[in-house]
């Protein structure tokens, strides 16, 4: 499977593009919804869905333009971040302007049906539904706001929890040390590198 992690947004979310075959899976598509469409044109890609890590406004709001585009296009989340579309609490006006419930959810638990290969790992603690995307094959996982390089995701927005993301940081610990990290924000890291450097982890 190849990979392409673009920045989009204010809030410079990791966008990342996994392609195989011509068929693309777009994680966390925060902004700049046109910008990921024209990419996909480019490259010949044909989306096959939206994967999400949490439904914060600014992993979600590049949702609208994709569906425009590809109007049956799944969205993929867990069912505890479904409340938080359209909530005044999940938005900030602008490029991040409140939007509904997608058309086509779908629970993210079904996912491995769609895409074999992927282990869907539930880390609550940032947001109830917080999920990270494991591909064990590729040695990659896509940690969402759960783990960043050095440091984790916010506990102190409504629904989160330190205890959970404790719980959920442990969970990731497990996983082979050489796992490239491709978190929601910020630089790439391992799995090796946080047990050794990050302070929550330690």
């Amino acid at each position: 499977m190849e990979r392409l992690t673009i920045e989009v947004g204010s809030y410079e979310v990791n966008c990342s593009i996994l392609s195989d075959a011509g068929q693309a899976w777009i994680v966390d598509p925060g902004s700049e919804g046109e910008r990921i469409v024209g990419l996909l044109a480019k490259k010949g890609l044909v989306p096959a869905a939206i994967l999400l890590t949490h439904a914060h406004f600014d992993h979600i709001s590049g949702i609208p333009a994709l569906q425009k585009a590809f109007p049956e296009l799944p969205v993929y989340v867990h069912p505890g971040d479904v409340p938080m579309f359209g909530h005044p609490f999940n938005q900030m006006g602008g490029e991040y302007a409140s939007i509904g419930v997608p058309a086509n959810v779908r629970d993210v638990a079904d996912l491995p049906a769609a895409l074999p290969g992927v282990q869907v790992l539930h880390t609550p603690g940032h947001t109830p539904g917080g999920v990270c995307y494991f591909f064990p094959a590729d040695k990659l996982l896509l940690s969402g706001d759960t783990l960043f390089a050095g440091s984790v995701g916010r506990t102190d927005f409504p629904g989160g929890s330190m205890a959970r993301m404790m719980d959920s940081l442990q969970a990731l610990m497990k996983l082979p040390d050489d796992t490239l990290v491709i978190p929601g924000h910020g630089g790439h890291t391992t799995i090796g590198d946080e047990k050794r450097t990050n302070p929550y982890i330690v």
